[in-house]
């Protein structure tokens, strides 16, 4: 990821509806969670300061986001990829990748097998991961994003990494024709601004509001511009 991007998800990821919405999602996957947890490409700290209660764990591989998720949540933070996980076998009860599988630098197959590896039997895996390879805009080359999923592909590749009892719901559809609008047409140059950005205070509430009320709805949903997905090292 662009060293720009950092500085703009530090500023940004404690109060812009995107990271709000994120966080509420993860944050609830993980709320009977006993022991501790890895967030496995944690960036500049932002979810982790918000795992209050949790015995809490980062890898970053950016030195520059690394210090500053330490900063941040006063995590235990290692540097090191999501590749070649630098913890022993079992040394968690749960493990978040939150947009991490979908980066040039990650070998998807490989980063799950590793999570596996960490997860204690019977541990979760909570992943996100944005949906589609036609939704791939500037903001993904920005933030050097290979690949985009959808909700099938991304469980197939839970059961060929060997986790059981797979969850998968696509998310943010309510303003999936607005994602598509802003991508397609209205951000689709190279030269387009990042997707993280200051958004006005009303805006921000609306948006966030939106996201919130899909949040609460039961049932899966048929598409959407993310895909959150839940599954469990088998136990053992």
């Amino acid at each position: 990821m662009e060293l720009a991007e950092y500085a703009l998800m530090d500023e940004a990821e404690d109060a812009m509806w995107w990271y709000r919405a994120l966080h509420a999602r993860l944050r609830g996957a993980l709320s009977d969670v006993s022991g501790p947890v890895l967030d496995a490409g944690c960036g500049t700290g932002g979810l982790l300061a918000k795992l209050v209660g949790h015995d809490r764990f980062g890898l970053e591989y950016v030195e520059i986001a690394a210090r500053r998720a330490a900063a941040k949540s006063g995590a235990r933070i290692t540097r090191g990829s999501i590749n070649a996980i630098p913890f022993a076998d079992g040394s968690f009860a749960a493990a978040v990748a939150a947009d991490v599988l979908c980066h040039d630098a990650v070998e998807p197959a490989r980063a799950l097998s590793e999570l596996r590896r960490v997860l204690r039997p019977g541990g979760r895996l909570v992943l996100n991961m944005p949906a589609y390879d036609w939704l791939a805009s500037a903001h993904d080359r920005r933030v050097h994003n290979a690949r985009r999923s959808t909700a099938g592909g991304l469980r197939r590749q839970l059961v060929a990494a060997g986790f059981g009892d797979v969850r998968v719901r696509y998310w943010n559809a309510l303003l999936l024709p607005l994602m598509v609008v802003q991508r397609k047409l209205l951000a689709r140059g190279d030269d387009a601004a990042s997707d993280v950005a200051k958004f006005s205070p009303w805006l921000d509430a609306m948006l966030f509001a939106i996201t919130d009320i899909e949040r609460r709805l039961p049932g899966s949903l048929p598409a959407g511009g993310s895909i959150l997905a839940i599954a469990m090292r088998p136990a053992e």
